[in-house]
């Protein structure tokens, strides 16, 4: 039986969150959030993010698309990472809004996004990333955890989260 072609590599925008594109996206991704959110766990709080939070080199925001695509072309994910403080070794950035539409998810581009983002969080000095999460994301906490994060106690106080996780980038 043929193997099943992979999905070519995403390409990755660097962009403001007040940027048309990241607002399209960043608004999608609250709607899809509130429309899933489980319901014996209140209304989803949507929160945008400030714009200086993801300016380097406290932070990045970007957004992803098709290799293929033309200069304006359709964006179909985004996520950002942002520095928030520092723990005893160094620097702690948080992963935020990491989101794919949905008829792109399955070709491995979280994962790459992912990879992306703790990449450049790294260049910026970071020893440690966090994020938080829901546990009705099923498919973001697998990611997450094959991605090297682990359990943490909560270091914020999202009301949409049940889940924190933590991941060392120390060098050995």
């Amino acid at each position: 039986m043929p193997e099943s072609p992979t999905a070519p590599d995403p390409v990755f925008r660097e962009v403001s969150v007040t940027d048309a594109g990241s607002l399209a996206l960043l608004t999608a991704y609250f709607s899809d959030r509130q429309s899933s959110f489980p319901v014996e766990q209140g209304a989803y709080r949507t929160t945008f993010p400030v714009a200086g939070d993801f300016l380097p080199p406290h932070g990045v925001f970007l957004l992803v698309g098709e290799p293929s695509g033309t200069p304006e072309q359709a964006w179909v994910g985004c996520g950002g990472i942002r520095r928030i403080g520092d723990t005893a070794e160094g620097a702690r950035y948080e992963v935020k809004h990491l989101w794919l539409q949905p008829g792109t998810r399955g070709r491995g581009w979280g994962r790459a996004l992912l990879a992306e983002l703790e990449r450049r969080a790294r260049a910026f000095g970071a020893v440690e990333l966090v994020l938080d999460t829901n546990a009705s994301l099923r498919a973001a906490g697998a990611l997450y955890r094959s991605a090297g994060f682990e359990d943490c106690p909560p270091y914020n106080d999202n009301p949409n989260a049940t889940n924190w996780y933590r991941k060392s980038l120390a060098r050995d």
